[in-house]
């Protein structure tokens, strides 16, 4: 085998050998042309047992010659290549499986048609948007085997909705731990913590991956902690008890809890039940910073916070390994010098890095990417629904789609714990945390997205527009579709007493169950339909323009079934159209300079 082959040749870049083919979205070792063959390769003999170096070496993986530029802290070590195998030959390139069969030797075939720039871009970035940490595993796309081997799984014990799915919205929790392992971060202090939930973000994106929300969740946010069934190193199952009233960052690390407790913690608190999580220490931060070649911050006053060990000049700054992790843990220095004015500090930061990794100096450079690759899979540990860079790859094509102008970073709202004297623990602000959750279990956005989509909500809400029946006319008949055992006979009993409603009736158990509400009305009862809909709460949503029924009197009434969203008779089944007033929150596309 030639130098080229072993992708050393010349002034020919390694990276560039690897050819995106259009038919499959992979990219594949494509090799310069050598001289015909025949169309059926004969059998290989293996090599003699005096083989020299050449014969025994393997192919080196593209980029891995590389090293890196003098002076860069905390870079990691390039450079590397990929084991040898003594004896074995090196083989010729194979299609790969479900790759377009070659045309025989002397024919020329037809010409794929180039993928557009965007498309291009597109799969570049598919690799690389599975947000932070995740960018750096799915950006290995490129079918490097011996990744697989760098990323660290553990059970979900059963605490998620078994991983994402294509065609529904997904939701992942990123997890960063306090631990101090790994070289030089000893220096921190509490090198003794067992890893607790330092840092924890919700990341939702919706069912047309139009948008996404990033919500942090407070470490010092007083919640319950559930009960927490385990799986031990050693294979065998532990139930770990509960604590109510506990710091949330004691969901993981503290007692034996595991990643898993912290997703049960996670959809105790808000209702939504994570797919996936993953989860990385103070190794992540430096390593990805160094791979893209750092990330640029913006600073509104000087710092120098000797517990971060960050001293950093007012204005811009490009900033990578130790530097980075410093800017993620300053606290003291900014805002009220709080958990709090951290969580704003890191948003900053991770918006930066979504920037750096759409931009073209990263999706351009097949060597950042590999970079990015290799420190993603080993900062990474994650469910064992996700511990492959085929899932990853999966993933991170599914957030590729996303725009970063409709990525919102937000916070849990929450208020000062009352019952402390010395403020230091938080607990949840009742009056819009609520809604916050309510908005990301139903799919709604943060940001103002497609103007398509404004035009469908538009249609819709136009359904509530108009005149209203007097109750007393509103004929319906009510079905349980998934709400609490008696909710159709509560709800009647609610509308005839309190409302008015008094021709309506019980009809039982509908056929199937729904996971919302829903009203079906025929073109003459659209009067009817507002007004139970104005008495209920029902959105334009929840509204469904069909046929009528009849009664047990024989006569037309509209259809009202009791979906599992359903809270109570009374209770408005509405889903907020924008963010509570006070809400902080912020997207990923603009530079804010921290304060």
């Amino acid at each position: 085998m030639d130098a080229q082959g072993r992708g050393r040749a010349g002034d020919i870049d390694p990276a560039d050998q690897w050819v995106l083919n259009p038919d499959t979205g992979e990219y594949e070792l494509r090799l310069p042309a050598s001289p015909p063959q025949s169309g059926v390769p004969s059998p290989r003999r293996p090599p003699a047992s005096g083989a020299g170096p050449r014969a025994r070496s393997r192919a080196q993986a593209p980029g891995r010659s590389r090293t890196d530029a003098p002076g860069r802290s905390g870079a990691p070590a390039s450079g590397r290549s990929r084991p040898e195998t003594p004896g074995r030959a090196v083989p010729s390139p194979r299609r790969r499986r479900g790759a377009p069969e070659e045309p025989p030797p002397g024919r020329r075939g037809r010409r794929p048609a180039k993928a557009s720039k965007g498309r291009k871009a597109l799969l570049w970035t598919g690799g690389t948007m599975a947000f932070v940490l995740l960018t750096g595993a799915g950006a290995a796309y490129f079918y490097i085997e011996h990744l697989n081997d760098n990323i660290a799984s553990v059970s979900d014990d059963g605490a998620s909705t078994g991983g994402f799915q294509k065609d529904k919205a997904i939701n992942i929790l990123l997890i960063g731990t306090d631990k101090r392992t790994g070289a030089g971060n000893d220096k921190y202090g509490d090198a003794g913590s067992p890893g607790h939930a330092d840092t924890t973000i919700l990341l939702h994106v919706s069912k047309d991956r139009s948008n996404a929300t990033a919500l942090s969740i407070p470490r010092d946010l007083v919640t319950d902690i559930p009960d927490c069934p385990t799986t031990q190193e050693d294979g065998s199952r532990k139930i770990i008890p509960g604590t109510p009233n506990a710091r949330f960052n004691t969901s993981l690390g503290q007692d034996g809890r595991t990643p898993s407790c912290t997703m049960r913690t996670v959809t105790e608190l808000t209702g939504i039940k994570p797919d996936n999580f993953m989860v990385a220490d103070f190794n992540a931060v430096k390593t990805l910073t160094s791979a893209v070649g750092g990330v640029e911050v913006c600073l509104a006053k000087d710092i120098d916070d000797p517990d971060s060990k960050l001293k950093l000049s007012k204005g811009t700054h490009t900033i990578e390994g130790e530097q980075a992790l410093a800017f993620v843990r300053t606290r003291h220095s900014v805002g009220f010098g709080g958990d709090l004015s951290r969580i704003g500090l890191q948003q900053q930061f991770l918006s930066a890095l979504m920037r750096k990794l759409k931009s073209n100096d990263t999706l351009t450079s097949p060597s950042k990417m590999l970079d990015l690759a290799e420190a993603g899979t080993k900062a990474l540990t994650v469910d064992s629904q996700l511990d492959s860079i085929g899932k990853l790859k999966d993933l991170g094509l599914e957030l590729g789609k996303l725009n970063v102008k409709n990525l919102t970073f937000t916070t849990v709202p929450v208020v000062d714990n009352p019952a402390e004297q010395v403020k230091s623990t938080v607990v949840l602000n009742e009056s819009t945390a609520p809604q916050v959750f309510d908005m990301i279990r139903n799919d709604v956005s943060f940001t103002a997205v497609k103007e398509q989509k404004k035009k469908e909500a538009a249609a819709v809400a136009a359904r509530l527009k108009g005149s209203k029946a007097p109750a007393s006319e509103v004929r319906v008949r009510i079905l349980n579709g998934g709400a609490v055992a008696g909710s159709a006979q509560e709800t009647l009993s609610w509308l005839q007493n309190e409302e008015g409603v008094t021709k309506s009736e019980n009809a039982g158990n509908a056929p199937a169950q729904l996971a919302k509400t829903t009203l079906e009305y025929a073109p003459d009862q659209a009067a009817q339909a507002r007004r139970l809909a104005d008495l209920m709460g029902l959105s334009g949503s929840a509204m469904k323009p069909g046929e009528s029924v009849d009664n047990s009197q024989g006569l037309p009434a509209m259809t009202l079934t009791l979906g599992k969203d359903f809270k109570g008779a009374g209770i408005s089944l509405t889903t907020p159209a924008k963010a509570p007033e006070g809400v902080q929150k912020s997207t990923a596309d603009k530079v804010e300079c921290a304060k």
